[in-house]
């Protein structure tokens, strides 16, 4: 069956190296980055931040692990990472990456990414 090698969250969110499947990449990917941004962005517009401030700043700290993230769920599909930059394309871009990221299953077994990931320690 082959080595299954299990992620911590500081990898999942910080590491461009490895692979996750869909469903990592919908839970911290998706829903806790945007419900971490959704939180931290009401708490510093409560504590008086400009509206336009407090969402450059939350913009700019979840940049990486929103990035990391995607880039191991291209991994799982045995694609470079810098197929991130299909996003710039506008529209299609962001449509593409969400069909190939969210819908689409990797590659069986390993691949030049390494194994499978199964869960999350």
């Amino acid at each position: 069956m082959g080595y299954f090698r299990a992620m911590t969250l500081g990898q999942v969110f910080f590491s461009f190296e490895g692979r996750i499947t869909r469903t990592t990449w919908w839970l911290y990917g998706v829903a806790a980055l945007l419900g971490l941004g959704l939180v931290s962005f009401a708490l510093l517009t409560i504590a008086g931040l400009p509206s336009e401030r407090a969402e450059t700043f939350v913009n700019v700290v979840l940049l990486w692990p929103t990035l990391a993230v995607s880039a191991k769920r291209w991994h799982d599909r045995d694609k470079s990472g810098a197929w991130l930059l299909i996003n710039l394309v506008p529209v299609v871009g962001w449509l593409w990456a969400l069909i190939e990221n969210g819908l689409l299953a990797g590659t069986p077994g390993a691949n030049r990414f390494g194994a499978p990931q199964t869960r999350i320690d």
